[in-house]
């Protein structure tokens, strides 16, 4: 049996008699040391027993937490890159115990203006397409953002114990900026809630104690924000025996109030990152003024056709991944694999798409990538009219979502606010 480095210490030193301090001071790791070697020793001889595999096999429990805004309708990249991802953790859980919240963030629509008319209408619209998508209410709980007052609360409390200078970091919020600017809609300046964005952002993880957070590579950095506030008030506010005392006095946890979330990043090949139809180096956006910048998953077949058939390309003749020179031909096969129905069904893989156009024109290719775009959302576009056609189900739905996002987040707010030392309400 091999011997650990402080076991070997400790059994050289009693040798040499010389029992010191240290040896003291080492036992009671010791013993966990050499208690786990000896485990180890042993299992790696033996076949594992059903109990040690089942311990192994099941992961501890996951709580999900993702949203997007209702600004517009939802486009093939929010699908893609986020929605249709929420889909496949629902059903790749390997825990029945994880959970998945995914919310309408209607507070952060208004980070920038919104017709009074139209907000209420796309929040519906776009609750709609997460069940339509596939989101199960039976399994995750979908709500809307507003509904849950705790977010608004907890934004505040958040945003006055984090650095300006962390904010000023925050590059989404200069490119947003900038585009404000260059869209000529600045005449009043850019709004501090655009500024406070990532606070709130910040707020609605922490709200239900989020373990993994599926995000985009461009909201890495705000993730990173939350966890750096955690850290913070944790810090400030959640260290020493004062309170400890004043948590057991008052009947709370003694525990930190906040946990750091995970980042979940896209990592589903040509789904990450669904770029502009005009522009093959920008994202796509819902801000876009260009219309035929996107496609909208519920736009109609008929129009799907001709945003593709007008969709930016270039003069090289055969298609092709990843040439530095051609961001549009990698964007439009990106867009083609990941509509690809499964291998079972007749989907292609990226090599044999590779070799399936690598001869084609545009002309040849773009009404290939039409149809395989109309077929992957013609079922969603089905559900979605189902859906609308009776929305009593749909409220219904967002309220037990609500109610049970509601359950949560009070516990957490009120958590929070013992923390920070806010005069309790009576009971």
């Amino acid at each position: 049996m091999k011997l650990s480095p402080i076991l070997t210490t400790m059994l050289i030193s009693t040798l040499n008699g010389t029992f010191t301090r240290a040896f003291t001071r080492q036992i009671s790791h010791y013993r966990a040391i050499s208690t786990q070697t000896l485990l180890q020793s042993s299992t790696a001889a033996e076949a594992p027993t059903e109990e040690t595999t089942q311990q192994v096999k099941t992961a501890p429990p996951k709580r999900i937490l993702s949203g997007v805004q209702p600004t517009g309708t939802i486009h093939l990249g929010n699908y893609l890159g986020a929605i249709r991802q929420w889909v496949e953790l629902q059903r790749n859980s390997d825990n029945e115990k994880d959970e998945s919240l995914f919310c309408v963030v209607d507070l952060h629509a208004i980070t920038q203006p919104q017709d009074p008319k139209e907000l209420g209408e796309s929040t519906l619209m776009s609750a709609a397409i997460y069940l339509a998508a596939g989101i199960d209410p039976k399994k995750s709980k979908v709500f809307v953002q507003s509904h849950v007052p705790a977010h608004s609360e907890l934004g505040w409390l958040l945003t006055c114990v984090t650095p300006m200078n962390w904010l000023e970091r925050m590059i989404q919020y200069k490119d947003k900026a900038d585009k404000i600017a260059k869209n000529g809609d600045n005449s009043s300046g850019v709004g501090v809630g655009l500024f406070t964005y990532p606070v709130l952002m910040a707020a609605d993880i922490l709200l239900y104690g989020a373990t993994h957070v599926p995000v985009g590579e461009d909201q890495r950095q705000h993730l990173e924000l939350c966890r750096d506030l955690v850290r913070r008030f944790n810090d400030k506010y959640c260290k020493g025996n004062a309170y400890k005392k004043r948590c057991k006095k008052a009947g709370m946890p003694t525990y930190p109030v906040f946990r750091e979330p995970e980042a979940m990043i896209q990592k589903v090949e040509g789904t990450a990152r669904v770029m502009s139809l005009t522009d093959g180096t920008n994202k796509m956006s819902k801000s876009d003024a260009n219309d035929y910048s996107r496609i909208n998953v519920l736009d109609d077949p008929a129009v799907i056709r001709d945003k593709i058939k007008k969709a930016k390309t270039d003069a090289f003749v055969g298609l092709e991944w990843d040439n530095a020179e051609r961001p549009e031909a990698t964007n439009l096969l990106n867009i083609y694999l990941a509509v690809q129905p499964p291998k079972e069904e007749g989907g292609l893989s990226k090599e044999e798409i590779a070799d399936q156009v690598k001869d084609m024109s545009w002309g040849d290719f773009k009404p290939i990538l039409a149809e395989a775009v109309v077929a992957h959302l013609e079922p969603i576009q089905k559900t979605y009219k189902e859906i609308r056609e009776n929305d009593t189900y749909l409220n219904d739905v967002l309220k037990d979502g609500a109610d049970a996002a509601n359950e949560i987040a009070l516990s957490k707010v009120k958590a929070a606010r013992f923390a920070m030392g806010f005069a309790q309400p009576s009971s």
